[in-house]
């Protein structure tokens, strides 16, 4: 193909589009200039010629992950005929898009927009390709980073491209813009924002797959004296940084909820179990000024601390019996359950699962690798659990929601290529489940777009060379739990919050892209910075949450805070999770399920053994075991790595199991529960409807509530008791103050 001259090339961009504002026609680029216009113009996404089988016969790659490729397609492709170097108006990359001739994407540039010009002095430039020697974008700045809004305001946003050469360069026309928060703000495709409600949202630019971000803060129309803020109370960091946030936002904190609330709440969020009526009223005649802390220490040392969050580490780790034999899921749950027993620093338990080798029996936490067995899956699952990335987009091209690259993906996953194993640990009805894991001394993973093998690497972090000796997977946890590395350290903080507060501070907690920004960030970075000061020691930052006074406020909502949703000025209600409401239920009536089968993948059932009849539902060592009702409430399958599996969704199938279901009518009037038991010692009246209250909501009933079950039960028969009591005890178990941790 022929290249005309500068003189000439700048000529012809004269003639067909106006004035250029480039010197000569050989400063266009085509990764720096071309390949941003055809995205910011939809041109290469999914719904147009980025689509996996194209669109009227060109292809491009999905958001310009592969711009080699892209060259080809658009000047070589079809014989070349969507460029003309000698009369480049007339080239279909122009004429096309601007509707000279019929395009079913409609109408994408303007003949005398700036976009157009440069377009057709590249083409006039004998359309450069990719250049390797290149200058090289290396980070985008949002500005202003943030703006303080009103009602119906606006605000222009402008986009900073900085270079490796040193440069830098307004690239907002070619940004892409979006709002994390339409309730809020919206931004329309300039980057010019508009106030449409109260909070605090952001705007997320996306050039060249960089991504930045700046917040829009708008606060709530609410008259809230400073001195309610200054005379809040305060216990620690948290304390601080949130009502930092609420006074930006005016957004007046909820009062302290009452003692009965705060142990049953405390329970329920630290050891997935609710309070007898023994410690609740201990606790309730407690008046010294210590009691939160002993509380609180007590929980944390109980050995129930130990089965709830073996449990929730399970559920990330994706200990499944319908994935593996029975003696390889006790192995990886007796492995978990004892780190958390020891309370092994976070870092250094995830570097034993990413490092880990040998025997699936004898070191249980191999079984990571068993349940995921190839090296992409490997990679996926370590960045999901681990740092709450979801990098599988990127598989087939650039991530379209963050900056990660096709290259990027196949380089981490590249890491665990040599990672073997002999033997079998999946789902076979033969065996044991024994598998020895181990690392080969070579092989590599190909990246299938190019046909060679990525350097291996973590998400951005330094590339090893190919004949690195050694398991590669020492330098990524080396990586990973490093406390340089954000995303490890954010992402464990954002779920134990999430326990503790219903909802995390970046939400879902599964989901840490850039374009999903934290609700507090400051709180987010000033957590992240406790646990690494204190060696990711988790009971020391749940101790910090659960002494807080943000986590102490009530859930009953203010005038002045009624809108807040993740902002803490008062606490959210929570529906129990399938595991705890089981048990609570169970805890009640004094009568436990019986776990004897697993479901396998193929939806068949076998028998299992070592669950004894006192097994509560949060000891459970798999999501495998057939269980009615922990199906119904949404129990994790454990499928996936992803928070997601778990539904706390209300349904009309859950309504109706409670209302006239086994699980709590069957528990209330078998003969061996504790309502039999309680009545065959004929308590008063009054000492039936207070342990009823005591032991279902943590709580003594209010006059309103006891009067009339206790005239009920006192001009009941002997035989007219006990129906009573179980409609007493039914309504409790059924009511929202029951099935919620508020």
């Amino acid at each position: 193909m022929s290249r005309p001259t500068p003189l000439m090339a700048f000529v012809v961009a004269l003639m067909i589009g106006g004035q250029v504002t480039l010197t000569a026609a050989d400063d266009v680029s085509f990764d720096l200039d071309v390949m941003p216009i055809l995205s910011k113009a939809g041109c290469n996404g999914g719904g147009c010629h980025g689509a996996l089988a194209g669109k009227g016969g060109f292809r491009l790659s999905l958001f310009g992950y592969d711009p080699v490729s892209d060259h080809l397609a658009i000047t070589r492709d079809a014989r070349g005929r969507r460029i003309d170097l000698a009369d480049p108006g007339t080239s279909l990359l122009l004429t096309k898009p601007t509707m000279a001739v019929a395009h079913k994407g409609g109408k994408r540039l303007e003949v005398d927009g700036h976009d157009y010009r440069l377009l057709a002095a590249w083409i006039a430039a004998g359309c450069p390709g990719p250049n390797a020697a290149e200058k090289k974008l290396v980070s985008i700045a949002l500005t202003p980073a943030e703006a303080a809004l009103g009602p119906g305001s606006s605000q222009q946003f402008t986009v900073i491209a900085a270079y490796s050469d040193g440069s830098t360069r307004d690239v907002t026309r070619w940004t892409r813009f979006t709002s994390a928060d339409e309730t809020v703000a919206t931004v329309d495709p300039t980057g010019l924002a508009t106030v449409v409600g109260h909070g605090e949202g952001a705007v997320t630019a996306w050039f060249s797959s960089q991504i930045a971000l700046a917040r829009v803060v708008v606060p709530f129309p609410h008259d809230v004296p400073p001195a309610v803020y200054a005379a809040a109370p305060r216990a620690n960091l948290i304390d601080d940084l949130v009502l930092q946030q609420l006074q930006k936002l005016h957004l007046k904190p909820s009062p302290p909820c009452d003692d009965a609330s705060f142990i049953r709440r405390a329970y329920l969020d630290t050891i997935g179990r609710l309070p007898t009526p023994e410690e609740v009223r201990d606790y309730l005649d407690d008046k010294s000024p210590a009691k939160r802390e002993r509380l609180v220490d007590l929980l944390l040392a109980r050995p129930e601390f130990v089965d709830y969050w073996t449990y929730k580490w399970s559920d990330i780790l994706l200990v499944n019996g319908s994935k593996l034999r029975p003696a390889a899921v006790n192995a990886y749950y007796q492995w978990i359950r004892d780190r958390v027993a020891e309370n092994t620093p976070w870092d250094r338990l995830v570097r034993d699962v990413v490092t880990s080798r040998g025997s699936s029996l004898e070191n249980g936490a191999t079984n990571f690798f068993a349940v995921h067995q190839d090296p992409e899956t490997m990679a996926e699952n370590v960045s999901q659990a681990f740092m709450s990335l979801s990098i599988n987009c990127a598989k087939c091209h650039n991530h379209p929601l963050e900056k990660w690259t096709n290259d990027q993906y196949y380089a981490f996953a590249n890491l665990f290529s040599r990672v073997r194993a002999k033997g079998w640990g999946g789902d076979s009805r033969s065996g044991n489940g024994q598998r020895t894991l181990f690392v080969e001394s070579r092989g590599d993973l190909l990246q299938p777009r190019t046909g060679r093998p990525q350097p291996p690497a973590p998400l951005d972090g330094t590339p090893l060379p190919l004949d690195h000796v050694g398991d590669r997977r020492e330098p990524l946890a080396r990586w990973l739990t490093a406390p340089e590395n954000p995303y490890f350290t954010r992402s464990i903080v954002n779920r134990v919050w999430a326990n503790f507060f219903a909802i995390g501070l970046v939400e879902s907690v599964d989901d840490l892209r850039t374009t999903n920004p934290a609700s507090n960030e400051k709180l987010l970075a000033a957590l992240c910075g406790y646990t690494i000061e204190h060696g990711y020691n988790l009971k020391a930052l749940m101790r910090l949450i659960l002494l807080s006074e943000t986590y102490r406020r009530s859930s009953d909502p203010l005038p002045e805070n009624h809108d807040d949703r993740k902002w803490f000025a008062r606490a959210y209600p929570r529906r129990l999770m399938a595991e705890v409401l089981s048990d609570a239920i169970s805890d009640v009536t004094g009568v436990r399920d019986h776990y004897t089968e697993v479901v396998m993948n193929d939806g068949s059932t076998e028998k299992v053994t070592g669950y004894d009849d006192d097994t509560r539902a949060i000891q459970l060592h798999d999501s495998a075991v057939k269980n009615y009702f922990l199906k119904t409430f949404g129990r994790n399958a454990r499928d996936i790595t992803c928070e997601c599996e778990r539904s706390n969704q209300p349904s009309l199938v859950q309504v109706l199991h409670l209302s006239n279901g086994s699980t709590i009518n069957d528990k209330l009037s078998a003969k061996e529960g504790r309502l039999t038991q309680l009545l065959a010692s004929d308590p008063k009246p009054p000492a039936l409807v207070e342990a009823a209250w005591l032991r279902c909501l943590s709580r003594l009933p209010t006059d309103a509530e006891r009067k009339p079950f206790e005239e009920m039960l006192a001009a009941a028969t002997p035989e007219e008791k006990q129906p009573i009591v179980e409609d007493m005890y039914w309504s409790l178990l059924t009511s929202r103050e029951f099935l919620f941790r508020h």
